[in-house]
């Protein structure tokens, strides 16, 4: 296959999947790795896809996101390595809210070892797998649920969470801007991490680093109110700044 036929096919399948891995690609095209990372380097160059560690996606939308069976596949690593250190800040018999999102489904994941958790979610997913614990106590959130990722949200969402004060509220972002702002595709799932953070007694944001000045059109809020940032490389300097100005501590997995 010429490389032009490969660069079209590859952004057929980024379409079609929102993102592919390396590893995924030269076993698609039987070529090396060499030649894949060469392919996608000339892509991003002609600003066609974002380069991401281990793979490539479609340029960022500021109207919608990245489609969810492909952000379940997208850096799992580095999300269950976030998720393991937000899992370990966790003590047994806290009570916390989890939000929306493949990163706290994966956070989900990490707490199952843990004992005698009270858990409100929004979340199907989430709610599906902390069940298997039976020292757990879970409260599903009511409200509309969001076919395409069991997702749940709403003014009714928004009202349920209100009724609680929890130690910790576990959220996750689409995009972080270069000033703080704390960025997410959906008005109403936006509504509803608002009444997360405000019923919290502590705040954890959870998000790798392809979030940082990734552009959504929605503002949820500033990275001021979070108390812990946990992610997998060091944000830009700007919002390190932003963040040591309000204490904002990150937790680096």
């Amino acid at each position: 296959m010429k490389q032009n036929e490969r660069h079209q096919e590859i952004l057929n399948l980024l379409n079609q999947q929102g993102f592919a891995s390396t590893e995924a690609l030269v076993d698609k095209f039987k070529v090396s790795p060499q030649t894949i990372r060469r392919d996608l380097n000339e892509l991003a160059d002609q600003n066609k896809i974002i380069r991401h560690h281990g793979g490539a996606a479609l340029p960022n939308s500021s109207t919608s996101n990245t489609a969810y069976v492909a952000r379940k596949v997208m850096l799992l690593d580095e999300k269950e390595r976030i998720a393991a250190a937000v899992a370990a800040r966790i003590p047994d018999g806290a009570s916390l809210f989890i939000d929306i999102g493949t990163t706290t489904e994966a956070i989900a994941r990490a707490l199952l070892n843990h004992k005698d958790l009270r858990i409100v979610t929004n979340n199907l997913n989430v709610a599906t797998i902390l069940i298997e614990n039976d020292s757990f106590r879970v409260i599903i959130a009511g409200g509309e649920i969001r076919n395409r990722d069991g997702g749940i949200m709403g003014e009714a969402t928004r009202d349920f969470i209100g009724q609680f004060r929890m130690d910790y509220g576990i959220i996750g972002i689409s995009g972080i801007d270069m000033n703080g702002t704390l960025l997410d595709f959906d008005y109403h799932e936006v509504r509803v991490a608002q009444s997360i953070i405000q019923h919290s007694r502590e705040v954890f944001l959870a998000t790798d680093h392809t979030k940082f000045g990734r552009n959504a059109m929605v503002n949820l809020g500033n990275i001021g109110q979070v108390d812990v940032l946990f992610t997998d490389l060091q944000p830009p300097e700007e919002i390190q700044r932003i963040m040591q100005q309000h204490q904002v501590e990150c937790c680096l997995c």
